[in-house]
């Protein structure tokens, strides 16, 4: 069974993102963050409702919070969000 999205999972996944996936986390941004021009980005916390983000956008700090479309039950369900979410936004429009 997958655990449950604590404030230590959060912490979890965030390192694990920021760590092995920080392209993904820079298309979160752009894609869904609605910022193109972001440089950086990382992920500070999720939550079952969505994830925040902290990116550098035309030379400025911001912060973004990027709802799912469902909330979310558990770690793994988290997992296959956001593996869902990076597909669909490296996906042309068809």
């Amino acid at each position: 069974m997958a655990d449950p999205i604590t404030p230590a999972i959060s912490d979890r996944i965030c390192k694990h993102m920021n760590d092995d996936h920080a392209s993904a986390v820079l298309t979160y941004a752009h894609v869904y963050g609605k910022s193109p021009t972001a440089e950086t980005a990382a992920m500070s916390a999720i939550d079952p409702l969505g994830m925040d983000l902290t990116a550098l956008v035309d030379g400025a700090t911001v912060s973004l919070r990027i709802p799912f479309d469902r909330e979310l039950t558990d770690s793994e369900d988290a997992h296959q969000v956001l593996i869902a979410m990076i597909r669909q936004a490296r996906t042309p429009s068809a």
